[in-house]
């Protein structure tokens, strides 16, 4: 059963905490094993990421084999039925879109004194971008991760998914050739983070790492920040349901086993105003789990990690989520657009009883890589800022130098920097 809180209870407080501090993530000691597989991959490069690649994948891979080639792309591609293709081409389609309107802008002005002062933004020369496979396949992923590089204009996206067993689901090579990445190898894991973090002979290193994987690549990505940079590190996916009386509980049932459904550690809640909604959506989470073809991960889920909350007032719910601060907040409530004001922490915030977080998963166009486990307080989702870097531009001339002279050398002075101050006295010199 999940788990019932009561905000007015007299222990909800101790139990609340007690449900935000609840450990979700993989509890597998797993940082010396990925050390090992870094050091390996450093050492012996492709032969290591191939032997690693077989080992625990059972791809049966040689380093001639690692990436595929133009032709098996193409041909994947075309196994792809034309619904699927043209499902993939609408979501990129709306990403890129959506994407388009982050761009920043460069920036430069001259103030009063006649100090240039100014912003210019440069895209991250190469990226790589990891993509799950295994247990599951994830076409979104690609294009969550690859259309906002585009349009950043990184110049070079090398991706790596695992094929267990050498399978590949085709939607995957579909989405790539629709984003337009070409380069694409057969591996994952933490072998896959280390070669693309430190370069192999036949693996050029990029300069930063993106994309979910399992706990040993999320250890990886942990391990190699500083060699290259990382977007966050994902987390078991979670859901905040809140919900007035004006909701559908059938709806809000499904998306809460919608996320439940993911597995790992997915966390499903949903924060009420109404006692009878909260034990309505309770039997339809059940109702809907028995219909379901693969119930049993869904159902763990939700009966694991799932949790119920009654509160007195919508404002509650807000702070609530605040302190929950989930990767994606569902406003099924009246008057969304007015709740959504007061949610500050939050990965990505759907509005309205006809907004399913899922439609965010596909084809809303935003983007689905979003932070995890509490990170939405100071992290942001995936979007082309995590694909450039800003470089200030500043320019004096004579007279601005000499008005701002003054004032630096004293705060050089004060911290003792006497070589500082020098380069910018010496220059007043007549």
């Amino acid at each position: 059963m999940p788990l019932r809180l009561d905000s007015a209870a007299p222990d909800f407080e101790r139990r609340f905490a007690e449900l935000l501090a609840s450990k979700r993530e993989a509890s597998q000691e797993v940082g010396d094993t990925v050390a090992g597989i870094i050091a390996d991959v450093r050492a012996r490069g492709d032969e290591a990421v191939a032997e690693l690649t077989n080992k625990f994948d059972k791809a049966g891979v040689t380093p001639d084999t690692l990436r595929f080639s133009e032709d098996e792309i193409a041909s994947a591609a075309a196994r792809v039925s034309a619904e699927v293709r043209e499902a993939l081409q609408t979501a990129h389609d709306r990403i890129k879109s959506h994407h388009e309107r982050q761009k920043p802008k460069d920036d430069l002005y001259t103030d009063a004194l006649g100090v240039t002062l100014g912003s210019r933004w440069t895209p991250i020369d190469a990226v790589g971008i990891y993509v799950p496979g295994g247990l599951a396949s994830y076409p979104s992923s690609v294009l969550m991760n690859a259309v906002p590089a585009k349009v950043a204009g990184v110049e070079r996206i090398a991706m790596v998914v695992p094929t267990p067993n050498g399978q590949l689901a085709s939607a995957i090579l579909c989405a790539a050739q629709i984003a337009g990445v070409t380069e694409i190898y057969r591996i994952g894991g933490a072998q896959a983070v280390a070669a693309l973090a430190y370069g192999t002979a036949s693996i050029a290193r990029v300069d930063k790492i993106m994309g979910p994987g399992n706990a040993y690549v999320a250890a990886a990505k942990r391990q190699v920040f500083g060699q290259v940079g990382i977007d966050l590190i994902a987390g078991p996916s979670e859901v905040l349901v809140i919900a007035d009386r004006s909701a559908n509980p059938a709806w809000v049932a499904a998306d809460l086993i919608a996320q439940a459904e993911h597995g790992g550690g997915a966390q499903s809640i949903l924060v009420t105003t109404e006692e009878a909604l909260a034990d309505t959506v309770d039997a339809e989470v059940d109702r809907q789990l028995s219909l379901l073809p693969k119930q049993s991960i869904a159902r763990e889920g939700w009966e694991e990690f799932g949790a119920i909350i009654t509160v007195d007032t919508l404002e509650t719910a807000t702070i609530l989520a605040n302190r929950i601060a989930s990767e994606h907040v569902e406003l099924a409530v009246d008057d969304p657009q007015a709740l959504m004001v007061g949610i500050r922490h939050a990965g990505a915030i759907f509005l309205g009883h006809h907004t399913p977080e899922a439609i965010g998963d596909y084809v809303g166009g935003s983007n689905h890589v979003l932070p995890t486990a509490r990170s939405a307080r100071f992290a942001s989702g995936l979007g082309v800022l995590d694909f450039v870097k800003r470089t200030s531009i500043l320019g004096c001339t004579p007279s601005s130098l000499s008005a701002l002279a003054g004032a630096a050398v004293t705060i050089a002075e004060v911290e003792a920097l006497d070589g500082h101050g020098r380069s910018i006295s010496i220059r007043l010199n007549r």
